[in-house]
């Protein structure tokens, strides 16, 4: 769905639409990816809810096993994914001003930003499954990889979406005359920033 939309406006905008000066008031990119990240947004924020209430009922328990999580690497995966966010802002802002060689540097930058990311959760992953810890070892256990997984797929369609935009912007496709494509792609990699700021004190800090 992202892509054929992200797709569809770099090819079907009106020469006229393509050449009107962008406006600070409108909204960036197109508004079929904002129904997707609100859609998004309502699903984690379920997640989220469902984690409250059952932290709620077994407070002691969720304490005692968030100690086990490991906080540095959740503290440099928000580093990744903010500095990922930046790096994509930049890309956005290179488009607006006609800075066409900036646009995919700064893309790919945002990028390994998010393969850093994974590395680190899979490295986190491979550390708990190894110490026997699934799904049903008990209720934190449950939500954090559940939590963490949902949100860790997010990240790698957001890098899809990255490389694909990276792709265009290499053919000189976003530029003044047309960044909207560009501005969709950024709008979903923020959502998947902003989540990741609410998962991680939620789950590997908050007590």
């Amino acid at each position: 769905m992202i892509t054929a939309t992200i797709g569809r406006m770099d090819s079907t905008l009106a020469p006229a639409a393509r050449s009107t000066p962008q406006r600070a008031s409108r909204l960036p990119g197109d508004l079929a990816i904002w129904f997707f990240i609100l859609a998004e947004l309502l699903a984690f924020a379920v997640f989220f809810a469902a984690y409250a209430f059952a932290r709620a009922g077994h407070v002691e328990e969720f304490n005692l096993y968030q100690q086990t999580l490991d906080r540095n690497a959740g503290a440099l995966n928000t580093v990744l994914l903010i500095s990922g966010s930046w790096f994509v802002v930049l890309a956005v802002q290179a488009a607006h001003r006609d800075d066409r060689p900036a646009i995919p540097r700064n893309l790919l930058l945002g990028f390994l930003c998010g393969g850093g990311f994974l590395a680190v959760k899979v490295f986190e992953y491979a550390a708990k499954f190894g110490a026997g810890i699934t799904l049903s070892t008990n209720t934190f256990y449950m939500f954090y990889i559940s939590l963490t997984f949902f949100h860790f797929m997010h990240v790698i369609l957001g890098m899809v979406i990255l490389a694909i935009l990276w792709v265009q912007a290499r053919k000189d496709v976003y530029g003044a005359h047309d960044a909207h494509g560009l501005e969709s792609g950024a709008a979903y990699w923020h959502m998947v920033d902003l989540l990741w700021i609410v998962l991680f004190p939620l789950v590997y800090v908050m007590r």
